[in-house]
Parts: C-alpha cells; sequence; structure tokens
C-alpha cells in the first residue's frame, strides 16, 4: 500500500468489516505513514531473512525440483549471488527467476558479477518494486535520494554532514516555514528517507544526529535514476558532457583527461588522497562555467597530502563545501580561501600540523558548519568578524590551545552544537553562556584543564537557554556541575558524565530537568548519592551508571526509593564489560566533528532507542 490519504482507507475499511469472524487482514508497505494510517496494531518491520533461507527460497525458483544435486557449481556461484541479496527475499526471487531453467555457468557467473539494474528487469522484479518506493517521493526528495549515488556501497553516512551536501546545492526547500533552519529542513528529508525504507542500518549519535546505510539494491537504485548527472570516476570512465556531480576513484593522466572534457561540473569528491596537479585541474577548468548555477559547489580533498593548497582556490566563487580532512601535512591556508564568501561547511578536522586559521577567515559571512584541527594557542584573532551564521563548531585535538574565544560577545548567538574534544591545555572557554541561547548541543571531552567554572561569574539570574543534550568527559578538574545549566531546567533532555574522577557530588537542583529522559553516569568513583527529589524527575525513562561503586551500592540500597519510577535502570560496577570503539573509528569520528563516541557499544544503543 502506498496511498496516504486516511479518508481512501476509511472508505476501504468499512467494506471489509462485513468479512468472516476472526478474518484478518495484512498491509504490507514501505511507508511509516501508510502503517500508521492503516494499522489497528503496531507495525512489525521485517527483518533480512536468513542466509540459508534465503539459499533455499533460490534453489526452489532456479531449478526444476531436485536438479540442483546434479550442478554442484552452480550451487556454488548461486551461494555467491544469494549473499549479494542481502536477506531481501524479492531480490532473490527475482534473480533466480533470471536464472531458471539455464544452466550455462556463463550465464550465471554473469548474473553473479552484474550490477542488477543491467539485468533485464520484469514487472514485480525488485528494481521496479523499488522504484515505487522513488516514485512516492516529493520531488525534492527525489533530488536528494539520487545524490546518495555518488557514495560507495556500505558507505557510513552521517545525517549532518550529508544534509550539508544537499545544502550546498540548494536542494532544501521549505514551503511552510520560510524562517525553519536549513538543518531543521535537513533532519525532515533524512526521516522522511527513513520512514520509506531508503536507508538502514540507523542509529542516533548525537552530534551527527544519525548514522546509517543504503542496502546494496537502493544504492544500485539510486544509481541507475542519477546515471548522466552523477558519475564514479575511475581511469577506464567514460563521462557524459552533462555530468554535475563526481566520485573521483582514481588519479592519472586519463582522469585529467576526462575532467577537462567537463564544462558543467558541480560536486568532486576525491574518494582517495589526490595529487596537486589534478586539484589545480579542476580549479582551473571549473572557475568560469558560462550555463548558469553550473559552477563547483562542493570540494571533497579529505584524506590528501598537500602542504600547501593553491592560491587559485579563491577563484570558485560559488563554492559552499571544502572538505580537508585527515590532511596532515597541510601547514597553513592560502588568504585567497578567505574570498570565498559563499561558503557554508568547512572541515579542518585532523589537520594535525595545521599553523593556524588565516586572518581573514572571520569575512566568511556565510559559513555554518566548521570542525578544526590547529597547532595555534587561539583560535582566533580577538576581532572575530562576522560569524552571525555558524550553526556547528567542532574544535579537536588542538594540543596547545588555551583559548578558545575572545571578543565573542554577542556572536555566535545561531550555535547550535558545540565540540570541544581533545584540547589539554584549554583552561577557558572565554565564552559568555548567555549568549548561547540556541545551544541544542554540547559536548566537551578529554579537556584535562577546563573546570567549566570560568563563567560561574557571570549574572545567572533567569538565564534562559536552550539546551537538550550534554555529554561530558574527561574534566579531571570538573568538581561540581555549572550553575549555569539551570539556565535550560525546561530543555535538557540527555545528560552524560563520564570519567569525570573528581565529580564529587551532583547539584541539589538536578531534580528540576522536568525534560530530562536519558541520565548516564560513569566512572565518577567519588560520586556517592543522588540528590534528593529525583522522583520529581517524571519525564526520566534511562538511567545508567557505571564504575561508581559507592553511588551504585547506595541506588541499590537506601536511595532505590528515588530512582524506582525510572522504567529502565542499569546499575554496573564493572565498567568495563561492554566492548568499546576502536581507536581508529573514535579517531576519525573526532576528527569529522566528534559524537558522544566517548560511549560504549551499549550506551550508543542504548541512546539510539531514545
Amino acid at each position: 500500500m502506498w496511498n496516504e490519504d486516511r479518508n481512501k482507507w476509511m472508505e476501504l475499511e468499512d467494506l471489509l468489516l462485513g468479512g468472516c469472524n476472526g478474518s484478518k487482514i495484512i498491509v504490507t508497505t514501505r511507508n511509516n505513514s501508510v502503517a500508521t494510517i492503516m494499522g489497528t496494531a503496531p507495525a512489525y518491520h521485517l527483518g533480512d531473512l536468513f542466509q540459508e533461507d534465503c539459499l533455499s527460497l533460490f534453489v526452489k525458483l532456479a531449478f526444476k525440483e531436485g536438479e540442483e544435486k546434479h550442478y554442484p557449481n552452480l550451487l556454488e556461484i548461486g551461494n555467491d549471488i544469494v549473499k549479494k541479496c542481502k536477506g531481501v527475499p524479492l531480490a532473490v526471487k527475482t534473480l533466480a527467476r533470471l536464472l531458471y531453467p539455464k544452466v550455462d555457468e556463463r550465464e550465471w557467473k554473469s548474473v553473479r558479477d552484474n550490477e542488477i539494474w543491467h539485468l533485464k528487469q520484469n514487472e514485480g522484479d525488485i528494481l521496479p518494486a523499488l522504484r515505487l518506493s522513488y516514485n512516492q517521493l516529493p520531488f525534492q526528495l527525489k533530488q536528494c535520494f539520487a545524490y546518495c549515488s555518488l557514495f560507495p556501497k556500505d558507505y557510513e553516512f552521517k545525517s549532518c554532514l550529508l544534509v550539508q551536501f544537499w545544502m550546498a546545492h540548494g536542494l532544501l526547500q521549505s514551503p511552510d516555514n520560510e524562517n525553519q533552519d536549513l538543518e531543521d529542513i535537513g533532519e525532515l528529508y533524512i526521516k522522511e528517507l527513513m520512514s520509506r525504507s531508503l536507508f538502514q542500518d540507523v542509529y542516533e549519535d548525537g552530534f551527527f544526529a544519525y548514522i546509517f546505510k543504503m542496502h546494496d539494491l537502493v544504492h544500485d537504485l539510486a544509481i541507475s535514476i542519477a546515471k548522466g548527472e552523477c558519475s564514479v570516476v575511475t581511469k577506464t570512465s567514460t563521462l557524459a558532457a552533462e555530468v554535475c556531480h563526481l566520485s573521483i576513484l582514481e588519479s592519472g593522466q586519463e582522469v585529467t583527461t576526462q575532467l577537462e572534457k567537463l564544462s558543467k561540473v558541480q560536486t568532486i569528491i576525491f574518494q582517495t588522497g589526490q595529487s596537486m596537479s589534478l586539484l589545480e585541474t579542476c580549479i582551473s577548468r571549473f572557475k568560469y562555467l558560462r550555463v548558469r548555477f553550473k559552477y563547483l559547489r562542493v570540494l571533497d580533498l579529505s584524506d590528501s597530502s598537500f602542504e600547501v593548497l593553491p592560491n587559485s582556490i579563491g577563484s570558485l566563487k560559488h563554492l559552499r563545501y571544502l572538505n580537508l580532512t585527515r590532511n596532515d601535512r597541510i601547514k597553513q591556508l592560502p588568504d585567497s580561501i578567505c574570498k570565498l564568501h559563499s561558503l557554508q561547511t568547512l572541515l579542518l578536522g585532523g589537520c594535525s600540523n595545521l599553523e593556524r586559521l588565516p586572518k581573514g577567515i572571520r569575512d566568511i559571512i556565510s559559513l555554518r558548519f566548521l570542525a578544526v584541527t590547529t597547532k595555534h594557542t587561539y583560535l582566533l584573532e580577538k576581532a572575530v568578524g562576522y560569524w552571525d551564521s555558524l550553526r556547528f563548531l567542532a574544535i579537536t585535538e588542538c594540543e596547545n590551545l588555551k583559548c578558545l574565544f575572545e571578543g565573542m560577545e554577542g556572536r555566535l548567538t545561531y550555535l547550535r552544537t558545540l565540540v570541544v574534544s581533545d584540547c589539554p591545555s584549554l583552561t577557558s572557554l572565554s565564552l559568555s553562556i548567555k549568549h548561547l541561547t540556541a545551544l541544542k548541543t554540547l559536548e566537551i571531552l578529554d579537556c584535562e584543564e577546563l573546570s567549566l567554572m570560568e563563567m560561574e561569574g557571570e549574572d545567572n539570574q533567569d538565564l534562559k537557554l536552550s539546551l537538550q543534550k550534554l555529554f561530558i568527559k574527561g574534566l579531571p578538574k570538573l568538581e561540581v556541575l555549572p550553575q549555569w545549566l539551570q539556565g535550560s531546567a525546561s530543555t535538557l533532555q540527555q545528560l552524560w558524565i563520564v570519567g569525570c574522577e573528581n565529580l564529587k557530588a551532583l547539584p541539589e537542583w538536578l531534580p528540576r530537568l522536568k525534560s530530562l529522559h536519558t541520565l548516564g553516569i560513569l566512572e565518577c568513583p567519588k560520586l556517592s548519592s543522588l540528590p534528593e527529589g529525583m522522583e520529581a524527575l517524571t519525564a526520566l525513562r534511562r538511567l545508567r551508571i557505571t564504575g561508581c561503586p559507592d553511588l551504585i551500592r547506595k541506588c541499590r540500597e537506601e536511595d532505590s526509593h528515588k530512582i524506582a519510577h525510572v522504567p529502565e535502570i542499569e546499575l554496573d560496577e564493572d565498567s568495563g564489560s561492554s566492548s568499546s570503539p576502536s581507536e581508529e573509528e573514535v579517531h576519525n569520528r573526532k576528527e569529522d566533528g566528534v559524537s558522544e563516541y566517548f560511549l560504549e557499544e551499549e550506551e550508543r544503543k542504548m541512546m539510539s532507542s531514545t
């Protein structure tokens, strides 16, 4: 079912109510909205079919009964084909029907090695069935979905970065509310594509909002739709003249020659580090274009090894997205980068040898998303300029950074997410909290000299903040939670305190956080009790305490009444029982802009369900 008109469903329902007593109706859909409209019981989300069941189904449809035993080689190839289907019965049936009753190994290998959109499709096969999901999308979502074809199969999408790609191309539209932030519109798009089963393996991840993947077959669908506009480039590729978006897998003269023939490119994503000559070709080729709106808007140079960027990068007047993440050789950015007044996203995380940001970077007035690693002792000059548009700021792995902000009074009033991580010399944020009225997510990680008390001298009476998520980890100088948190008493939903070894007590005002639904306290051994009045936290649904032996003992004994109303409680004295993410995962996540990857796998799963 695809129709979302409830009135039509009610008209149909009237005709069905006269069936035999005990009759049941099962409705299948790929759209959660349809399930909600039609369902009289909670929707049941079908999982993947097990490999052995997929193979059994395939054998039944690809062979005449009992004949499979005569073709062991075909069975082996068939097993490989079934693995590509990844548990989708419709895909298994489609490919099995293509092979029945063929016994030529070459034909079977062709199906195994071919991409599914190259195969002949009949009505009811997998791509036509998936295309129904695409056809039902609003026009603007169709463009956003097709854009995902630029990324490789099994790619782990981070929703906030994908939204930045879409934003760079002007794909985000809000017909209902002209004042709605583009980031909010993008999140609505993400949720809509999720609800239609076009994204999978979804979990919430704090600052990236959501992390997810596309099923291989859905990815195939995106490629088949975007063909002609989006292209993955290799040495053997043949590019259409009208191609607009490129994902470059290989370098070399063959690739450079292909790029020189193009004149409408808007996106270049280098999947591997690239040479300076290829970069210069891109910049010089796409600098001046005659076709309206066909200017380079996205340039992804992550994991490259440039020592310098060419000054000519400043000529890309329409560039909105620039990614230099994990370029550990670059020492300086050219001053010409400050001429990119349309730039919305600048990613410099993991640039461990970057000496400082250019002074004129404050003149990039459209900047909304910034992630930085620098060797300098301060982030910016005192005169910070015009960062009124900034929504996301991540400062990570800055070993020498001592002071984060100076002269920021009245600035950053639209900042929604602030991440400060692995800055061991940082002693002060030097920021007036009262100006951060739009801040919704704050993460402070592994800053050994930071106590968060430097803002306590302000007049915090009647302070109105809108913080929703707070994550604190590895602050040995933190002894008490700052008073200014009370300014978010009506908005704070998630609070995680991890590895604060000298935190002595939770504040008496903690029970005033009336919107708090998730509280996690990990590795804070000096905590011994919960404050009085915890019963007032009526919204609290999950409580996790690990590595706090005295606090856990008291919660189990005399303080148990304080948390008796919480539906899900986990008290674990042994904090080392859960598996942690790999060092590489943590490193890469920090450079992109961090998330709560300091949490163990169990915490992340727990948060995803909230």
